[in-house]
């Protein structure tokens, strides 16, 4: 059964697993650190078996050619076996090799070690045959674990630059007395061993599924990686694809035009953007505010819905599906020039906003400044029927999502929020409705990305006046907002005239999954300087009022047919999935490949 965990921390457990393990420096430092460690270890294993200058030549000689080996062979692998491969770049096969090698030279240090204790210089190449094994196995393990080329290709990557290196080591008989007839017995009986012990390894990992998702842990694993490292959404989607259902999308749209001309929308689908990255439905709000903004030349703004991760799109390709619809959707008729003022009510922390504009009731709910995540689709069904019983023009509903500071408790926030909706809805129904004007304006700041918690729809700004009253609706494209923000951007529209308004994000999780952080992303304003990004939101504030034109406003509901959703429980399963099968893989790899060390240790002693 899955935990109460949210979504995101599950995500970001995954995160910092995938980080621990895949995240490194550039090329140029891994060439550096492989250069530096084959001189070092060159010199270091191989000067002491002849203590003068001319063995502290031949040490420097065979770590060099010991370099020259591992670029060659790492150059080879990434232009020809694993030339297809999404995830071994050169950069990458460059730190595998470092850290074989900094294995295999360990385990060669102390067999000279022994070797100068004992008086037996025959330790050495045993212990450089011990190396190799190690090596070999943590090479071949890493190209069947993460790689996705055949069993016969990964094998040859893993096994080419080691057999090299045992051909140099064959050198150093010109230095020390050993029979050569140990190297080529061993290398024939290690390998078939050390390939059979990552095989069973590999099929006892994939030997189950979880619960009702029968997927082998491995490829899942590959997935994930291939997204995390090279941004492949294609392998990761076809398994959600797989567990997907079809359902119906509905979508809101609120369209204001001047001037006979569509100026801004505002489009809210009833799906989830999400789970994470570019995966599935993470960048729908983005997909959408730019096809509209190209295709109308306006200002579009795609909010979040009263929905959870329930509703999560399956993959890009049904999310491209959704905007296909909206675009079907914006023959918008029937536009009204009439508006109430906006209208704000609080109830026990619970803040709703109503504003009538033309045949649309636009409601905003938000918790702030106490958290608030996903609020369910329940509270909307509530608010739609109270809107039908006053009367009232449709409803567009939208959580602002725009406070986290702590654990959500939903349970207490529900009747809150139904008793500030039912106030809101009320004192809309009582107001006067005038003529409007609207103005609309986006900005997409260049010093903020999706490590830092925004997205790549920037920040855009509606600004609404009736009568005397300016409100404006602020839209940041980001996964919620730390708590306090909202209340100093709310202060600043004050201070330019803005009366009243309400900041929303987008909930895009196209920035979830990018950090090792609990969450596995950072709200809007956790590392974004908050005095910088008020001064956006002023700019494009004042832009959009300095735009005011009379305006009329036009809703249309849509629908989307038969898009393939995944569930956040199945999507929960996949993420438990990826860490448990890492945590098999510790406990798999300890019982394993002990036995295998004993084993290869065993076979240098006897030989």
């Amino acid at each position: 059964m899955v935990s109460s965990k949210s979504l995101d921390t599950y995500i970001g457990m995954v995160t910092k697993r995938y980080s621990s393990l895949f995240t490194l420096s550039s090329r140029r430092k891994g060439v550096f650190l492989l250069c530096a460690l084959c001189i070092f270890s060159g010199i270091l294993t191989i000067a002491p078996l002849s203590l003068s200058y001319r063995g502290v030549a031949l040490g420097l000689a065979f770590g060099t050619t010991s370099f020259l080996l591992a670029i060659s062979s790492d150059l080879i692998i990434t232009h020809t076996l694993i030339k297809e491969d999404p995830v071994f770049n050169l950069r990458r096969c460059l730190f595998l090799s470092l850290f074989s090698n900094l294995l295999w030279f360990g385990v060669t240090f102390l067999g000279n070690i022994i070797s100068h204790l004992s008086g037996n210089p025959s330790f050495w190449i045993r212990f450089f045959l011990l190396g190799f094994s190690g090596a070999f196995i943590l090479r071949l393990l890493v190209f069947r674990a993460a790689s996705s080329v055949t069993r016969g290709r990964a094998t040859i990557s893993a096994l080419l630059q080691p057999t090299l290196l045992i051909g140099l080591g064959l050198c150093t008989h010109s230095i020390i007395e050993y029979d050569l007839k140990l190297v080529p017995v061993f290398f024939l009986l290690s390998v078939p061993a050390a390939w059979l012990s990552v095989t069973l390894f590999i099929l006892l990992l994939n030997r189950n599924g979880l619960g009702d998702i029968q997927q082998q842990p491995l490829s899942l694993f590959k997935a994930f990686v291939a997204n995390w490292t090279e941004n492949l959404n294609e392998p990761l989607e076809s398994f959600l694809e797989k567990l997907s259902v079809e359902t119906d999308i509905s979508l809101s749209l609120l369209g204001f035009r001047c001037d006979q001309k569509i100026k801004a929308v505002v489009v809210v689908p009833e799906c989830h953007p999400g789970p994470f990255r570019n995966v599935g439905s993470s960048l729908l709000p983005y997909m959408i505010q730019s096809t509209l903004e190209d295709r109308l030349q306006c200002v579009a703004s795609v909010p979040h819905g009263l929905l959870g991760h329930d509703l999560d799109l399956a993959s890009q390709f049904q999310s491209r599906r959704v905007v296909d619809s909206v675009l079907s959707s914006i023959g918008f008729s029937d536009f009204h020039s009439e508006a109430t003022p906006f209208i704000r009510t609080k109830e026990e922390g619970a803040t709703a906003s109503c504003q009538i504009l033309g045949d649309c009731t636009l409601i905003t709910l938000t918790l702030a400044p106490r958290t608030m995540e996903d609020l369910p689709s329940n509270l909307a069904s509530f608010i739609i029927r109270k809107v039908e019983n006053q009367k009232l023009p449709p409803a567009l509903l939208i959580d602002a999502h725009n406070s986290i500071n702590g654990p959500f408790k939903l349970g207490e926030a529900i009747q809150p929020l139904r008793k500030a909706a039912a106030l809101s809805l009320e004192a809309a129904f009582s107001s006067k409705r005038s003529s409007f004007k609207m103005g609309a304006a986006r900005v997409t700041p260049t010093e903020f990305g999706v490590h830092e918690g925004m997205g790549p729809g920037g920040i855009s700004a509606i600004v609404i006046e009736v009568g005397e009253q300016r409100a404006a609706y602020i839209t940041i494209d980001g996964n919620n907002m730390i708590s306090g923000l909202r209340e100093k951007i709310l202060a600043m529209l004050r201070g330019i005239g803005i009366a009243d308004g309400e900041v929303l994000t987008t909930d895009t999780h196209a920035v979830t999954g990018i950090i090792p952080a609990a969450r596995g992303y950072h709200p809007v304003g956790e590392v974004i300087d908050h005095a910088k990004l008020t001064n956006y939101v002023r700019e494009v504030t004042l832009k959009a009022a300095a735009n005011l034109r009379p305006a009329h406003a036009s809703m249309h509901r849509a629908a989307a047919i038969g898009i393939g959703v995944i569930g956040e429980k199945t999507i929960k399963k996949l993420s438990i999935m990826v860490d448990s099968t890492m945590k098999r893989a510790r406990r798999l790899a300890l019982c394993l490949f002990s036995g295998i060390a004993i084993l290869m240790i065993s076979l240098v002693a006897f030989l």
